[in-house]
């Protein structure tokens, strides 16, 4: 997939004020500072367009962005940001949940891991609770750059051994690096993909 165009489109807390157009919705998820904003820039190849920040925990929307006319990309709030206050942190959980739950445009949601760290708890059971919900999901390994190639194989290997205790089926992975812009075409490549089975 070639992105032509990607635009800001709105921002905001509720789904009933995402847009209604109802074409396919790709959103991507993980905890603060996993690499959000700087991989979405990576894959749309608009520097600026969702903001990285050095500070965890920037996003506190909801942000559409229409790529090509045809399907949005979706920033969500990250979670387990441990320095927000108990109400905030409240807050960001049902804007989290009411979309991933109620928004039927969503066609799979990205779940991002920072492949430099063993699974961490909360990752997982987020995950787990995307299995229990049926959420079509995939998950993105970011940061590979930061390690050598055979680490981030062994860390990619532990990670779905880990999942595979649970899981009969793992979900779809992708490794990248936003530095390096790996793994950009398996990413746009498996959007594309879907595109075209829901148009069939």
């Amino acid at each position: 997939m070639e992105i032509k165009s990607a635009e800001f489109v709105i921002s905001n807390t509720r789904i009933d004020r995402c847009p209604q157009d109802g074409l396919p919705e790709y959103a991507f998820i993980g905890r603060s500072n996993v690499g959000k904003s700087s991989l979405i820039n990576m894959l749309t190849g608009r520097n600026k367009l969702a903001m990285t920040s050095s500070t965890p925990g920037k996003t506190l929307l909801i942000n559409h962005f229409l790529i090509n006319k045809q399907w949005y990309l979706v920033d969500l709030p990250g979670y387990g940001y441990a320095q927000r206050g108990k109400k905030q942190q409240e807050g960001l959980k049902q804007i989290i949940e009411n979309y991933v739950l109620e928004r039927e445009a969503l066609t799979c949601l990205f779940v991002l891991i920072d492949c430099r760290h063993e699974p961490q708890r909360i990752d997982l059971e987020f995950i787990e609770w995307l299995g229990e919900n049926g959420v079509p999901f995939a998950i993105i390994f970011t940061k590979a750059d930061k390690l050598s190639a055979t680490r981030v194989r062994e860390n990619v290997t532990a990670y779905l051994n880990r999942l595979s205790e649970q899981w009969e089926e793992l979900p779809p992975h992708f490794i990248t690096s936003s530095e390096k812009r790996l793994g950009r075409q398996e990413v746009l490549d498996y959007i594309e993909n879907i595109n075209r089975s829901l148009q069939a």
